[in-house]
C-alpha cells in the first residue's frame, strides 16, 4: 500500500511556482496577484482563506483579502465582483463559499470574469473543461489529477467509481476520469443518494474517488482488494478529548480500507494540500493569460 502524500507533491508544486515567479521577477514582470473575497464570519472559510494568503507568500505571489460583513447584500458583492473584474492588477480572485442566504451563488458565480475564475466553477469554463479545451480545472478535482500523474496511478480501461454528483468535485471529476489522456480513458461510474446497492458497484471498482462528507462511509467490506482510494471528504467531528474539541476526518475508514487498497489518500494531507497548490497554479496560468492579452 502506497500513500499518495499530498501534503509532499503540494510542496514541490510550491516549489516549482517559486521558481517559475522569481523567473518573471528576473524578466521585470508583474508577479501574479491572486483577490479572496469571504462574507461573513465562517471560522472554517476564514481559515481557508487565510490558508491560501499564506501560500501566496510562500511562493512569491501578491495576494488580497477581501472581507465582507455577514449582512452584505447581494448587489454590494455583485458590486464588489465587478470592480475585481476591471482591476487589471488581479490575475485571479476567488469568492469563497459557502454565501450568506441572502445571496444567490449562482449569480455570484456567473457574475465572475471567465478569464480570471481560477476556481474554475463559471458556466463556461465548466463548458471548456467538458470539451477537453484549455481552461480553470476546479482545483479539488486538478489537485486529484496531479497527484494520479505524479505517482503513476495507471488509469486507463481502469472502471473508476465516483461517490458524490457536486459541481465542485463530483461531477467535474466523472468529466476528467473519462476523457481521452493521462490521467484518464478510465470508465466512470457517478454514484450518489439515490443510487441503489453502492457497495455491489464500489466492489468493481479498480479507483474510488469519495467526495460525500459523510465520515467513514466507505467500508472495507465495500472494496476490492488493490483498488485506489481518493478520499475527499473533510468532516470535523466533535472530541471534547483533543485540545481543539474536534478531529478532522474523511469519508473512509482509513485504518481498515487502506489493508486493501494498493493506494490511498489520507486525511489530513491527501487531497486538501493538493486543493490549495492547484489555486496558485491556476493563478500563475491566468497570469501567463494576461501577459499573451
Amino acid at each position: 500500500m502506497i500513500i499518495l502524500d499530498g501534503k509532499k507533491v503540494s510542496n514541490d508544486i510550491k516549489n516549482e511556482i517559486t521558481a517559475q515567479v522569481e523567473k518573471m521577477k528576473a524578466r521585470g514582470e508583474k508577479v501574479p496577484h491572486l483577490a479572496a473575497v469571504i462574507v461573513g464570519n465562517d471560522g472554517a472559510s476564514l481559515t481557508y482563506v487565510n490558508s491560501k494568503v499564506k501560500a501566496c507568500e510562500r511562493v512569491g505571489f501578491k495576494s488580497t483579502m477581501i472581507r465582507m460583513s455577514s449582512t452584505t447584500s447581494e448587489i454590494e458583492l455583485l458590486d464588489k465582483i465587478q470592480e475585481l473584474n476591471e482591476d487589471d492588477n488581479i490575475d485571479g480572485f476567488i469568492v469563497q463559499l459557502p454565501l450568506p442566504k441572502q445571496i444567490d451563488t449562482q449569480k455570484v458565480l456567473l457574475t465572475v470574469n471567465p478569464d480570471k475564475d481560477v476556481d474554475g466553477f463559471h458556466p463556461t469554463n465548466f463548458g471548456k473543461m467538458a470539451l477537453d479545451m484549455s481552461t480553470f480545472i476546479p482545483a479539488t478535482p486538478f489537485g486529484i489529477l496531479e497527484l494520479l500523474e505524479r505517482y503513476g496511478v495507471e488509469t486507463d480501461g481502469k472502471h473508476t467509481v465516483i461517490i458524490g454528483r457536486s459541481h465542485i468535485v463530483g461531477r467535474p471529476m466523472s468529466i476528467l476520469m473519462g476523457r481521452k489522456g493521462f490521467p484518464g480513458n478510465s470508465t466512470v461510474t457517478l454514484t450518489h443518494s439515490h443510487t441503489k446497492n453502492i457497495t455491489q458497484i464500489t466492489s468493481q471498482a479498480d479507483i474510488i474517488i469519495s467526495a460525500l462528507g459523510v465520515p467513514g462511509f466507505l467500508k472495507a467490506e465495500m472494496v476490492k482488494d488493490d483498488a485506489v482510494i481518493i478520499d475527499v471528504g473533510i468532516t470535523r467531528v466533535p472530541d471534547e478529548t483533543t485540545e481543539k474539541g474536534y478531529y478532522i476526518t474523511g469519508d473512509v475508514d482509513f485504518e481498515n480500507v487502506s489493508k486493501k487498497a494498493s493506494y490511498i489518500t489520507p486525511v489530513p494531507g491527501g487531497v486538501g494540500p493538493m486543493t490549495i497548490a492547484m489555486l496558485l497554479k491556476n493563478t500563475l496560468l491566468a497570469r501567463e493569460r494576461h501577459l499573451l492579452r
